[in-house]
């Protein structure tokens, strides 16, 4: 049973990034660099606090601890190596449904009570697996955790960066902090942290929920959460295909982030970095 939540209108998660963000990246004026690392505000983000046993719920104070386990989808059927963003059509390979089904095993003995997802076809078909393990709960689709917006939709990019080597596209690569070619990090982590946050009101203390996103959303919700600048190296995230970051949580703070590859054995090798 799949159920949607009406965070955000469906038409503006779809459009990308707003008319703002567009006219910048096409060479108009902007706000200063260091403006678009801070624009995620600081009262937002976390100090990690590890007080508690590995695999354990609750804290050494005696607080209880909410996990919610954030699974980036499996392999998609992409040979051609279009960066597929939110356009639909994109779904799994037959590896990609393999890596899902072995990630799934994860979480066979947790507590999960809650299950939300993207609403792209990758993320809704990752999800089932997990699903069949806990068939009376509902997945909810969120957009919020849908994929980052990006001006280079539609385009081949494939390992060697086709499409921002194309002159025609260089004035969308003029600012790497915001970025200028897609959807604003503060905005993504934003929302996507409005979304764990929102699970762990759901399972409540002691409870666990899965959540299926993408590799960027994801690793920008880890980044706030830890603390760090947004803007980042795509080369470096820890984000593997079909990996889990679990983020704990006492009373909507994080207290720790642990990250799991189950599917790790299935991973090609050039899945290991990603733009």
């Amino acid at each position: 049973m799949v159920e949607s939540v009406g965070i955000i209108p469906s038409g503006k998660v779809n459009s990308g990034f707003g008319h703002q963000e567009a006219s910048q990246a096409h060479g108009e004026e902007e706000a200063p660099q260091a403006a678009e690392e801070d624009a995620y505000p600081a009262s937002s983000r976390w100090s990690l606090s590890r007080t508690r046993s590995p695999g354990s719920t609750s804290m050494s104070d005696g607080h209880e601890m909410s996990i919610i386990h954030v699974m980036r989808h499996g392999q998609v059927d992409n040979p051609n190596g279009v960066l597929y963003e939110r356009l639909p059509g994109f779904h799994l390979s037959d590896l990609g449904r393999l890596m899902v089904e072995q990630a799934a095993g994860f979480f066979a003995e947790r507590p999960i009570s809650h299950l939300r997802c993207s609403p792209l076809e990758r993320t809704q078909e990752s999800i089932r697996p997990v699903a069949a393990l806990f068939a009376e709960i509902p997945v909810v689709t969120d957009p919020r955790v849908i994929e980052a917006g990006n001006i280079f939709a539609g385009q081949v990019m494939g390992s060697s960066a086709a499409a921002a080597k194309k002159p025609k596209n260089w004035p969308y690569l003029r600012n790497p902090f915001r970025p200028s070619w897609g959807e604003p990090y503060a905005v993504i982590a934003t929302r996507m942290t409005a979304a764990i946050m929102d699970a762990a009101a759901q399972v409540g203390p002691h409870g666990q929920a899965v959540i299926v996103s993408h590799q960027l959303p994801i690793w920008v919700a880890r980044l706030a959460m830890e603390g760090k600048r947004l803007w980042h190296d795509p080369r470096k995230r820890e984000c593997t295909l079909a990996s889990i970051t679990s983020f704990h949580l006492v009373d909507g703070r994080v207290h720790d982030i642990e990250y799991a590859e189950p599917a790790a054995d299935l991973l090609p090798e050039h899945s290991r970095v990603g733009f």
